[in-house]
């Protein structure tokens, strides 16, 4: 219900003012009977007493109010709780006085105050109370000290933005009538900031204006609780906001870290992935199982013939330029065929088609990678020439069969790599590769869906093999 002013006199004259006439003239000569703070909070109800019979003289609004009693019965309900065993009478008298600042901020004489004895049990949470009135943040501080928040204040919205930049606050409690920057604007840049938008914020406002508390709520409010609110609501209403800011929190833990392992994959696997296939390892992870599994892979070895006798008689940054231009160049095409560079050994680079990620054109991938490296090496060989370095021939060879893939190492230091009977396989074809030849595997052969011209089928009886190996050369493609 809303009030106005002039709505408010009777209920004092009537209700409010008797109930605080009979508790001074209980308190009174009481001081040695009663702690300290007692009297202290006694005479803040009596201060907040005239200073309310000023206000309905002046005919205040019903946000300056609505805060005064609020104050009263604030205070009001910790004595009760603070000397209620003690002092019966004086127990009685506040009750009495509690139910008398309901009816002003009600308007019903008969309502009966929520029992103070009712509890909430809640998470201990970082509590921000933005009032500019000193009596309110302090009654907030005590009520929720009590039940084991940390408590910080604020008196102007300057101020409490402040707060919260500095401090991790689990939940914002937030009046909207204060001077300089009022709370709509306060609310309005908690919300707008990617840090504190999900911090939960509950309106404290003596206004009951229908259509600001729409605002609020339509502004990224969490709740909205009328002055003087009831200490027990306002309990169930941090709790339910310390919960959603955890949740939140670990939602947002887990997103770091599922980050930190994308990042850390990027990492691992970039190195000799392209962008691509590490793009889909992390939207389809279920298709990577880095314990290790067995795979049909089409393995890749090539090499420069010779290279060894060449670097004899370059100087070192020779040596380097020459090695770098060939490996850049050949990094690039593989990456671009979609295959997985496992290492380079000095001039020789090992690659893989089929995993981590497979595809049903592994091995033509493969041949199509392999014709494109060698048709590469004209390019080389004329910036060599233009450098002053000598033109080099490379022989690769393909091979398909099914190997261990995954990380291989130990916890300081591990690779993505592969171990099998065809990878020694491929690195005897590659031995009788000569430069500027290309040899596959009958395996790989069968496994091609492209068509292609071979040559010179032969069988190799390669060393540390008891087996015969078969093997083609492969020329070109022929179905473009």
């Amino acid at each position: 219900m809303s009030h106005d002013s002039t709505s408010l006199p009777d209920l004092w004259s009537h209700i409010l003012r008797g109930a605080v006439t009979d508790l001074r003239a209980l308190a009174s000569g009481r001081g040695e009977h009663l702690p300290a703070s007692a009297m202290e909070d006694l005479q803040r109800i009596f201060s907040l007493a005239a200073t309310l019979d000023q206000q309905l003289a002046a005919a205040s609004n019903h946000h300056d109010l609505m805060n005064t009693i609020t104050g009263i019965r604030g205070y009001a309900e910790m004595l009760q709780e603070d000397i209620g065993s003690q002092q019966p009478d004086l127990a009685d008298s506040l009750a009495r006085l509690l139910k008398a600042t309901e009816s002003a901020a009600t308007g019903t004489v008969n309502r009966s105050s929520a029992s103070r004895s009712t509890t909430v049990a809640a998470e201990p949470g970082f509590i921000l109370a933005v009032d500019d009135l000193a009596e309110n943040r302090e009654l907030v501080a005590r009520y929720l000290s009590r039940s084991g928040h940390l408590v910080v204040t604020a008196a102007s919205g300057a101020e409490a933005l402040r707060a919260l930049a500095e401090s991790d606050v689990d939940v914002v409690l937030l009046d909207l009538m204060m001077p300089d920057m009022d709370g709509r604007e306060v609310l309005r840049r908690i919300k707008a900031n990617p840090d504190w938008r999900a911090t939960p914020v509950i309106v404290i406002s003596g206004s009951q204006d229908m259509d600001g508390i729409i605002a609020c709520i339509e502004a990224g409010a969490d709740d909205y609780l009328f002055k003087p609110f009831n200490p027990v609501l306002l309990q169930a209403r941090i709790k339910a906001g310390i919960e959603r800011k955890r949740w939140h929190d670990r939602e947002e833990q887990y997103r770091q870290q599922l980050e930190r392992n994308e990042k850390f994959i990027r990492a691992t696997f970039g190195r000799y992935l392209s962008d691509e296939i590490v793009t889909d390892i992390l939207e389809r992870p279920e298709g990577l199982e880095l314990g290790g599994d067995l795979r049909e892979v089409t393995i890749m070895m090539s090499d420069i013939r010779g290279f060894t006798s060449l670097s004899e008689h370059l100087a070192p940054a020779e040596v380097v330029a020459m090695l770098n231009r060939y490996l850049g160049t050949m990094t690039d095409i593989i990456m671009a065929h979609n295959g997985t560079i496992d290492e380079f050994i000095g001039d020789a680079i090992l690659a893989v088609f089929g995993a981590p990620q497979r595809r049903d054109d592994d091995a033509d991938r493969a041949v199509r990678c392999a014709l494109a490296m060698q048709a590469a090496m004209d390019g080389i060989n004329a910036d060599n020439t233009a450098a002053g370095l000598p033109a080099l021939a490379t022989g690769i060879a393909l091979n398909t069969g099914s190997v261990i893939a995954g990380n291989i190492g130990s916890e300081r230091r591990s690779k993505y790599g592969f171990v099998g009977h065809p990878m020694n396989v491929t690195s005897r074809i590659e031995d009788h590769c000569l430069g500027g030849e290309i040899l596959i595997s009958e395996s790989t052969v069968n496994k091609l869906t492209g068509h292609y011209r071979l040559s010179n089928r032969r069988e190799l009886d390669a060393r540390g093999l008891d087996q015969t190996v078969v093997v083609h050369r492969i020329e070109e493609q022929t179905d473009g």
